[in-house]
């Protein structure tokens, strides 16, 4: 079955785009314009970067930089609980092993 797909129409530094999109994505899609249109005038306002191709590479390696920082703080939160796991298991298994042993 394919996924149906509408045109969204998004503002980035208020020049209109239109993109097509699944349905069910809408609202994400809408969200990222507005993430970049947001990243892109604080990058204009900041008066260091001209043009409007400069200040979208600008904001994709902030976003990019965002998104990786994330990636890291997820992986070793996973980590972090897999060794939580591991441990609890370790845990159990002893308490069980000494259960079997008192009814022996």
């Amino acid at each position: 079955m394919t996924e149906k797909s509408n045109t969204v129409t998004v503002y980035i530094l208020d020049k209109e785009y239109k993109v097509a999109c699944p349905v069910d994505q809408t609202d994400e899609l809408r969200a990222s314009a507005r993430m970049l249109d947001q990243q892109m005038r604080t990058i204009r306002d900041g008066g260091k970067v001209l043009g409007s191709d400069r200040m979208a590479v600008m904001a994709a390696l902030n976003l990019a930089h965002e998104l990786l920082q994330l990636r890291q703080a997820h992986e070793a939160t996973e980590q972090q609980l897999e060794r939580q796991v591991g441990h609890l298991n370790d845990r159990l298994d002893q308490v069980l092993a000494d259960q079997k042993q008192m009814s022996l």
